[in-house]
């Protein structure tokens, strides 16, 4: 069995910290009189809005799911006290921001991916959030600390998007977020066999 990361999600134990994957993508927090806080976001299919439910409730978080008519679905998780320190890390003067000196480690990285990670012609894509752009390359050094050297990608259509290409930089990726919550996450995972299959 090969050794895990320390930084890997399935190498540690999981944390509020990590609803900061959330948050890399469109994940906004929501504030209540400075003494409590709740996160918000919006994902593109039920499985994912599922998945991200199960990872929160892990966490010792629930959240209520409003799916719409199409596939996306809102979930936004109660206001409480202890999600304060996370709004106020990823907040300034009501603007988004990235925390000086972010390092994602697997957990948070695993939710980003439960959030928004989808494959693309062998590269994969981590979603940004289009109305935050002063988060982008913020994100992209924090992955740098975390031993993935990426670029963003913003497409004339569709919305910016952090890209993962080249073997070793997706085995990372593979190393960092762990297996699939479920088979319906397959098929955009980053998994070790899809990698290994690249020529």
């Amino acid at each position: 069995m090969p050794q895990l990361s320390f930084f890997s999600a399935e190498a540690a134990a999981p944390c509020l910290g990590d609803l900061a994957g959330v948050l890399c993508a469109r994940g906004r927090m929501a504030g209540f009189a400075r003494t409590a806080a709740r996160l918000s976001i919006t994902v593109d299919s039920r499985w994912r809005a599922r998945a991200l439910a199960a990872a929160l409730a892990e966490r010792g978080v629930s959240a209520r799911l409003e799916p719409d008519e199409n596939e996306s679905v809102a979930l936004h998780t109660p206001f409480r006290t202890d999600l304060t320190p996370l709004a106020d890390a990823w907040t300034r003067d009501t603007t988004k921001t990235i925390p000086p000196g972010l390092t994602l480690t697997g957990g948070p990285l695993r939710l980003w991916v439960l959030t928004a990670g989808s494959w693309l012609e062998g590269s994969y894509l981590l979603e940004l959030d289009p109305d935050a752009p002063q988060t982008h390359e913020p994100l992209v050094a924090a992955l740098a600390r975390a031993g993935l050297r990426v670029g963003v990608l913003t497409p004339p259509e569709g919305n910016p998007s952090i890209k993962v290409t080249g073997r070793r930089r997706l085995s990372r990726l593979v190393e960092l977020v762990g297996t699939p919550p479920d088979r319906h996450a397959l098929e955009h995972w980053p998994a070790s066999s899809r990698v290994h299959a690249m020529s």
